[in-house]
C-alpha cells in the first residue's frame, strides 16, 4: 500500500515549519506549507487526494492569527507523528485536525474558524 500521509500546514513560523518538516521526512510523511491565498481551496485539493481539483478562486481574508495543522492519511501514524513531534521538542500548535468525510469540502478558512471557536470555549473551560 501507498503512503500518502500528508500534513498540511497554516500559518506555521518558518524554523518551525522546518522542523516539522525535517521530522516528517524521516518518518516518511510528505508535508505541504499552504500559502494563504489557498486558504479558500477544499481541504482535499490541499491534501491532493485525487478528484478534487483546484477551484478558481483565491483567499481575500486576513491571515490566520495562529497557526493550525491537518493531517491526511495519518489514521496508522497519527500516534507516532505525535510522539515524535512531542520528543523533538517542537512548540506545539494549537490548532490541529484530521482530513474526515465530514470535513473533507470545507475550505481551510472554514475549518481554521471551526476549530478556533473550539479552542476558544475549551480554553474557557
Amino acid at each position: 500500500m501507498a503512503n500518502n500521509a500528508h500534513i498540511l500546514l497554516f500559518h506555521v513560523e518558518p524554523l518551525k515549519a522546518t522542523h516539522i518538516e525535517s521530522l516528517c521526512k524521516n518518518l516518511g510523511i510528505r508535508t505541504s506549507r499552504i500559502k494563504q491565498a489557498d486558504y479558500s481551496q477544499k481541504l482535499a485539493y490541499l491534501a491532493g487526494i485525487p478528484g478534487f481539483p483546484r477551484e478558481d478562486i483565491d483567499y481575500a481574508g486576513p491571515e490566520f492569527p495562529s497557526e493550525m495543522m491537518v493531517f491526511s492519511n495519518m489514521a496508522d501514524r497519527l500516534d507516532q507523528f505525535l510522539s515524535e513531534y512531542k520528543k523533538a521538542g517542537i512548540p506545539p500548535i494549537g490548532l490541529k485536525a484530521v482530513i474526515t468525510p465530514h470535513n473533507i469540502f470545507w475550505s481551510a478558512a472554514d475549518l481554521y474558524e471551526e476549530l478556533y471557536k473550539e479552542h476558544q470555549a475549551f480554553q474557557k473551560k
